[in-house]
């Protein structure tokens, strides 16, 4: 994950620094609830990080709502019929899904980036 990111219980917050307020400050990523948190140095916007995240729990498990959870493993996205009908040719060929295809296409890319 990026330096400007936290992690606590399979959640993710930014930390940022507000020079005009001298404030440290950051939301909940990932997710489409705004669950924000601030501090006046690290420790505390590390404590009220993890307390944003316990209180979202809590909300979430007392109102019965189901926590959104910040990566589920699907995504979608939009592309061109004629990529979409190539691609479904290619991964065809190779006798795999088109699921498993672009799969494997990303985890190419992205440990590509990451030697």
């Amino acid at each position: 994950m990026k330096k400007d990111i936290m992690e606590y219980r399979g959640y993710f917050g930014s930390a940022h620094y507000s020079d005009d307020d001298e404030v440290f400050f950051g939301k909940l990523e990932y997710i489409r609830a705004l669950i924000s948190y601030e501090g006046t140095d690290v420790s505390s916007l590390q404590k009220a990080f993890k307390e944003a995240v316990d209180d979202y729990l809590a909300f979430c498990k007392e109102t019965g709502k189901e926590p959104e959870k910040p990566f589920k493993g699907t995504f979608n996205i939009r592309i061109d019929p004629d990529l979409h009908k190539k691609l479904v040719e290619t991964a065809t060929d190779h006798g795999v899904t088109l699921n498993a295809y672009i799969k494997d296409i990303l985890t190419h890319a992205v440990s590509r980036d990451h030697v």
